[in-house]
């Protein structure tokens, strides 16, 4: 059914009838563009006041007729027609009222996303066509050849058909030398109300995932709960879109499915939000099972409230950010199958956690002593954790190189046996679903005796980081756990601060500052000694070792109702002797 699309607001019934009628025309395979079609276009650009677009395929066959606004026309839709061996088979014919036939960036831009065969602006003045420019894929993929401007009467019809010609084969022969790259998807960056370390972190995380990042645009005010940015914003972004041919939309808060729906729908491009872009990361790091099964519950949970209505997002069959883990089956799985999945998985993780809490109970019994390395994410906590036990644990300078806690054993002075673990990293807006499903890994965290607060000591926004830290070990009830600020990076620094209380500046790189920190790591784990005086009976053997293994200064008087015993113990010794 012939349809117009675009913005098609406002337009009169009979108007709509006519542009229906931009359909009826049919071009000779030879033909570029007829002159009776350029000026009905422009007779109907001066009705709406609007730029019209027609899309033709190679035989001349009219398959699409959109309005934009008086400054553009959106082409969302027909990108998804880009041609992947070559050019696309259409060619882009639309108009500028009042303006110039020379080609916009915007133009270009959508001439080299969509590899359309051709794309053509036409100036219209007093409603008739005035002049037309034309551009083709140029001598490589990212740059384009224009041509013109011709006269509507006097359009050189055969030489431009040659030129398609010869931009097919052009692009065809760029392809086939770049067809074993692995090109990175080209992002542009959104926020809301964003400071610019938010906004830089947001692009550290896209790098991470793998994207290029070609724009960054940030939009101060009240947040729209259909668009996010505001629909306005939104189409003047679509516009930078194709001018950067970018080929998706990150955005850098979580997204509610309208907000995400209508974005692809004016973009025309996979929108990704901070959730997803985070979750994606995580699913291309897991290593262990553990971490995978963690992952795809985290991919899940979020996928859920999202099945219905979505649009370029249930197409995401192709590959990239955002399709990792379980998202590449979202179209087959309903939500019947995927709340049992994540039963399922909820099941496996409870069992994992038994096994870790079994290893944290035997360790406890030992009296083995637990410190966990918490911080932000990329703060050395892997290095450091290299630095102190040579874990051999993978540190790359990357967000979240590290997702499954390694443990490693120490033995301390005054302290005995101990373990180090390292976490996964924390970051500004972790996703919720992150958290609960990680909640076996983090109660580590919430288990450990003592907690080292890693933190980049270099980095501009090391206060706010920590903020962010504080919060996170506040909502996993781990305020009261004894803590080392542990400065690292100290090495960037010009001149390195006096330490405070429980604050240690070190750098896990060069082994500056590790010594002390071990030092004030014994000195928190050492047990507080007291003076027991005590009669044990005879049937205790088991106490009686206690008492021998932890006990300094031990006296023991054998007695007739059992062993009376002196010694300076642990308290918590102390304590299990007393229970």
């Amino acid at each position: 059914m012939n349809e117009i699309h675009g913005n098609t607001a406002g337009l009169r019934s009979r108007t709509v009838e006519e542009l229906k009628g931009l359909y009826e025309f049919k071009l000779s395979p030879q033909e570029f563009a007829s002159e009776d079609m350029l000026f009905e276009m422009a007779r109907l650009t001066e009705v709406t006041g609007k730029e019209i677009s027609v899309f033709l395929s190679r035989g001349g066959r009219v398959l699409d007729v959109s309005v934009g606004t008086d400054k553009s026309v959106k082409l969302p839709y027909m990108r998804v027609r880009r041609g992947s061996a070559g050019v696309s088979g259409i060619r882009a014919i639309h108009t500028h009222p009042g303006g110039s036939p020379m080609l916009s960036n915007v133009d270009i831009g959508s001439l080299i996303s969509s590899r359309f065969d051709a794309m053509a602006a036409v100036s219209v003045k007093d409603g008739k066509a005035a002049a037309m420019c034309v551009g083709f894929i140029g001598e490589t993929l990212d740059q384009a050849k224009v041509t013109g401007p011709f006269r509507p009467g006097r359009i050189p019809q055969q030489a431009l058909m040659y030129e398609i010609a010869a931009a097919t084969e052009r692009t065809q022969n760029l392809v086939r030398m770049h067809e074993t790259e692995d090109a990175p998807e080209r992002a542009v960056l959104v926020g809301l109300n964003a400071l610019q370390q938010s906004m830089e972190e947001l692009a550290r995380l896209a790098e991470t995932a793998g994207a290029e990042v070609v724009g960054s645009v940030t939009q101060n005010r009240d947040r729209d709960r259909a668009y996010y940015i505001g629909k306005g914003k939104a189409q003047e972004l679509s516009l930078q879109m194709s001018a950067l041919d970018a080929d998706i939309a990150i955005m850098n808060d979580e997204l509610s499915p309208l907000e995400t729906r209508n974005l692809e729908e004016t973009l025309g491009v996979k929108v990704v939000d901070r959730t997803m872009l985070i979750l994606d990361i995580f699913a291309a790091h897991a290593r262990t099972r553990e971490g995978r099964l963690q992952v795809e519950l985290a991919q899940l949970q979020y996928t859920l409230p999202r099945l219905a209505g979505e649009g370029v997002s249930l197409s995401r069959l192709g590959g990239g950010i955002g399709t990792r883990g379980p998202g590449e089956k979202k179209i087959e799985i309903d939500r019947r199958r995927i709340r049992r999945r994540i039963f399922e998985l909820q099941q496996e993780i409870d069992k994992v956690a038994e096994q870790r809490e079994l290893r944290r109970t035997a360790r406890r019994e030992n009296d083995v002593k637990e410190v966990a390395l918490v911080g932000y994410t990329n703060a050395g906590k892997s290095s450091l954790l290299n630095a102190l036990t040579n874990a051999g644990v993978r540190a790359e300078d990357k967000l979240f190189a590290t997702l499954d806690p390694v443990t490693r054993r120490v033995v301390l002075p005054d302290v005995g046996e101990t373990v180090f673990t390292d976490t996964v990293g924390f970051i500004e807006k972790l996703p919720h679903d992150l958290v609960s499903a990680f909640r076996s890994t983090l109660e580590e965290v919430t288990r450990a005796d003592l907690l080292l607060l890693v933190t980049d000591a270099s980095s501009p926004n090391a206060e706010g980081q920590m903020e962010v830290v504080r919060e996170l070990l506040s909502s996993l009830h781990a305020n009261e756990t004894p803590k080392i600020l542990v400065m690292n990076k100290a090495d960037r620094l010009a001149q390195v601060p006096a330490a405070g209380q429980d604050t240690v500046y070190i750098s896990a790189k060069t082994g500056e500052g590790l010594r002390t920190l071990l030092s004030l790591v014994a000195e928190k784990l050492a047990p507080q000694l007291m003076t027991y005086c005590g009669t044990l009976g005879y049937d205790r053997g088991d106490l009686l070792a206690l008492v021998n293994r932890d006990g300094k200064d031990v006296a023991m008087d054998y007695r007739p109702d059992g062993v009376h015993v002196e010694a300076t113990l642990p308290v918590e010794t102390i304590k299990k002797l007393k229970s």
